[in-house]
């Protein structure tokens, strides 16, 4: 079986150490979470799967191949893709056209359609709609979502994919992970929301730089839930700032 392998990863950057000897896997086919608060690594533990930065110590392995040098490019061609947690804006190009990259990606109109009902665009609404300031940041992080959904990758990496949405994010995540279940795909999920990474199968938490918990994702929720219950970093997580106020998270 293959599997996605993070060893020993160290990442500094400014002379301040971001990730500390993290050790990962991600076994072919299964559903997986990153929790932890805002500023714990997660999102650098996300860009070293892709490559978009390299690790100052640590390999990372898909199967036996060490992709440690491979950029972003070699790396999508292997079957990795990445949910980024801003989504892009594109002017002057349509939905479809991003989606099926130009019509490069050879994807029939019903498979668009799908996708796009996954994540509550409709099809006949939004196909033709342009990928820019007229859609809100909520609908092209759906967009982006559907583009991850049509690429049907070896292993996704969804950096906050609720970040931005609506109420009705808890049955638009069921839906993807549900599509992405049945193609196949690992699911590497990042989140700092407790009833997101119970979704999953099986949990890291990492809590600065390093995984302080791993197992089933029910049993790492209750820990994190028990054990930091008190953290104040936690606490302002949950509720809001230190000063009292609630602004969203």
């Amino acid at each position: 079986m293959s599997m996605l392998l993070l060893r020993n990863i160290t990442y500094s950057a400014n002379g301040r150490k971001i990730l500390e000897k993290i050790n990962m896997r991600f076994k072919e086919g299964m559903s997986y979470s990153i929790l932890g608060p805002n500023g714990a690594g997660k999102s650098t533990i996300a860009y070293i799967l892709m490559g978009v930065i390299k690790p100052s110590e640590g390999r990372i392995f898909m199967g036996d191949k060490d992709i440690t040098e491979l950029n972003i490019t070699e790396r999508a061609r292997l079957g990795i893709s990445l949910l980024w947690q801003e989504p892009a804006r594109y002017d002057g190009i349509t939905v479809e056209e991003y989606l099926t990259l130009g019509g490069k990606l050879n994807v029939d109109k019903e498979e668009l359609k799908e996708v796009l009902e996954i994540v509550g665009l409709p099809y006949e609404l939004y196909h033709s709609r342009f990928v820019d300031k007229s859609l809100s940041g909520g609908e092209r992080k759906r967009v982006e979502l559907a583009s991850i959904l049509l690429l049907k990758p070896k292993y996704a990496i969804l950096d906050e994919p609720d970040s931005g949405l609506d109420i009705t994010v808890t049955e638009l995540i069921d839906r993807i992970l549900d599509y992405l279940k049945r193609i196949g795909t690992t699911i590497i999920l990042i989140t700092h929301h407790e009833d997101i990474a119970k979704k999953t199968e099986f949990s890291y938490f990492v809590c600065s730089g390093k995984i302080v918990r791993k197992g089933f994702s029910d049993e790492v929720v209750e820990y994190y839930k028990r054990a930091c219950g008190k953290c104040p970093l936690l606490e302002v997580m949950r509720y809001g700032h230190q000063d009292g106020s609630s602004k969203g998270i």
